[in-house]
């Protein structure tokens, strides 16, 4: 009978559609997160740019042309895309757990890219580092591999 007087109910207003979200691909999902982390402290530069291009040809052995419209594809995506939630989501469904400390050190490659480190970036990856089901250790052993690469090279 309730059934019935929501179905009534319903029909007085029109049914509301339901938002059907876009199929992401893995790439997608992986470089938006990199956008996200690049933008986390709304100086999304150059040499990060250079830098996601570089860890999506890498990761996705794409060509130079390919990996532009991944790049913009991804821009797009991860200003569409209103929480890291759902993109982490996503990635969670297409990369192993003992594959996600890997991405972990992209992410920072980004986000160190510029030569500096904020403490938006600092949040992002915290909250990134546990919705992929990581500890804060493995993100700071990703970063610290980063960084003693980076004086190094």
């Amino acid at each position: 009978m309730q059934n019935n007087a929501f179905d009534w109910m319903q029909s007085l207003f029109g049914r509301r559609p339901t938002p059907e979200r876009p199929e992401i691909s893995d790439a997608a999902a992986v470089t938006a997160l990199l956008v996200r982390a690049a933008r986390a402290n709304n100086d999304y530069n150059p040499a990060q740019v250079a830098e996601i291009d570089r860890v999506t040809g890498a990761r996705f052995g794409l060509s130079a042309w390919d990996l532009i419209a991944l790049r913009r594809q991804a821009e797009a995506l991860e200003e569409a895309v209103g929480d890291t939630v759902h993109l982490t989501r996503r990635i969670k469904e297409a990369i192993a757990l003992e594959d996600r400390p890997a991405l972990l050190h992209d992410l920072w490659s980004v986000i160190l890219a510029d030569g500096q480190r904020h403490h938006e970036e600092d949040g992002l990856m915290r909250l990134v580092s546990n919705l992929l089901g990581l500890a804060d250790r493995d993100s700071a052993i990703a970063r610290q591999r980063v960084q003693a690469a980076r004086a190094t090279g």
